[in-house]
């Protein structure tokens, strides 16, 4: 039993927690009926019934349930349009698809938010040598780093008085680097900003991790295209597969006859029996995303009190999204950690982790990853470099129970190592 392993010292701290933790927690939870309010109304205004699962094969014409999900994930996201598939196979390939149908030869986009995370490097064309990328055809690239974790707006807004961009974009979490995550209300005022000195430039929101994490999505506040996974916030660890792009109508549907042909659009497309899914997992994004949330709260609060100063969001900060940082400090507490999580996952338990080289990452990593879903984030996981300052990325937790379980278990690993 894993409660029987729990180190005393980590016990007691974890019980001390319930009482501290308690407003925090209740904020989540008031954000979490929010949003789920949002959901429900959303589902009983489309009037949503048992017919809508059914499986559409082929062409995929006609199939009402897809309709359907596609005007709630709009409803959700504060779009106009969406388009939610199963052809869209991660949240790389949603933002691919949307910058691609966007940006043509001679288009410029700036990145707002610094450097994108690798994934989207050899993509935009900063690195490899892919001919598909967007600066292999014709496609110019630009970036602004923050500042201070901030938009520097001096800069954005005299570079976009030249009016000769096309689309801007911002990526709201901090994916895998030590920024901090940006905040819906910084997201609206460099939005606004933008407004007023250039109306025509399109302004596009990598949403991946932020979803539902607080009252309102980028959409709310005028982002013209919001983008994102179904394996990670809001197909709630019950969709197998998918990806979202929503916003302004005539935007979706380019990207539409990206996806499948000009003159089709987001008129076929089979939905490989995944409306059940995709309703399902919808429905509970908000309640994923607040276990998430809590357990990567509780985990800061943990690691703060055992001497661990370094970590990303502190337990009392707000949050945008669902990643948290843990500067652990050496590679024996970092593998002592991604042990734990992957030894408490109910798939793949029994898989030792260690360091290893991953296709792709420059240096060594770990990674534990035990999930339903192959790639899932908004099921627990946790990855590093193995390399100083020894930081882990961990994300995601179905039920607080049982990312305080595995929590629990990682950090008692690393306790024992000390002791």
């Amino acid at each position: 039993m894993i409660l029987e392993q729990i180190h005393p010292e980590v016990l007691a701290l974890a019980q001390e927690s319930d009482s501290i933790l308690q407003d925090i927690f209740k904020k989540v939870d008031e954000v979490c009926l929010t949003n789920s309010n949002r959901i429900l109304s959303a589902f009983i205004d489309n009037s949503v019934s048992y017919s809508d699962f059914s499986d559409i094969n082929g062409y995929g014409n006609y199939d009402e349930g897809r309709d359907k999900i596609e005007r709630i994930f709009a409803t959700v996201l504060g779009c106009e349009d969406a388009l939610v598939r199963p052809q869209i196979m991660s949240g790389t390939n949603a933002l691919y698809l949307t910058l691609s149908a966007l940006l043509k030869h001679g288009d410029t986009m700036i990145s707002l938010s610094g450097a994108p995370y690798d994934s989207l490097q050899e993509m935009i064309g900063l690195s490899g040598t892919s001919t598909q990328s967007l600066k292999a055809n014709g496609v110019s690239y630009e970036q602004i780093e923050l500042i201070n974790d901030d938009f520097d707006d001096e800069t954005i807004i005299e570079r976009l008085k030249q009016q000769n961009v096309k689309l801007v974009e911002i990526q709201r979490s901090r994916g895998y680097s030590h920024r901090k995550s940006l905040s819906i209300s910084k997201i609206e005022r460099i939005i606004s900003k933008i407004r007023e000195v250039n109306k025509e430039v399109i302004i596009m929101v990598d949403n991946c991790y932020g979803e539902l994490v607080e009252t309102l999505e980028p959409g709310h506040v005028g982002a013209d295209v919001v983008v994102g996974s179904l394996m990670k916030n809001l197909g709630g660890g019950i969709a197998p597969t998918g990806g979202y792009v929503a916003g302004n109508q005539d935007l979706i549907h380019m990207v539409a006859e990206r996806l499948t042909a000009p003159g089709i659009g987001k008129n076929l497309g089979a939905n490989f029996n995944l409306n059940n899914a995709f309703f399902k997992g919808l429905f509970m994004a908000p309640n994923a995303v607040k276990n998430a949330l809590k357990t990567a709260i509780f985990t800061s609060y943990m690691l703060e009190k055992l001497g661990y100063s370094n970590v990303s969001p502190r337990y009392d900060e707000p949050r945008t999204d669902i990643i948290q940082t843990l500067e652990l400090g050496s590679k024996e507490n970092l593998v002592s950690f991604t042990q734990g999580i992957q030894q408490t996952s109910p798939i793949d338990s029994f898989v030792r982790v260690l360091p290893a080289p991953m296709p792709g990452y420059p240096f060594d990593e770990v990674m534990a990853a035990g999930s339903f879903t192959q790639g899932s984030t908004i099921e627990l996981s946790a990855d590093a470099p193995v390399i100083e300052p020894y930081t882990c990325y961990m994300q995601g937790g179905l039920t607080f129970e049982y990312g305080k379980l595995s929590i629990l278990l990682a950090l008692s690993n690393m306790k024992r190592k000390l002791d």
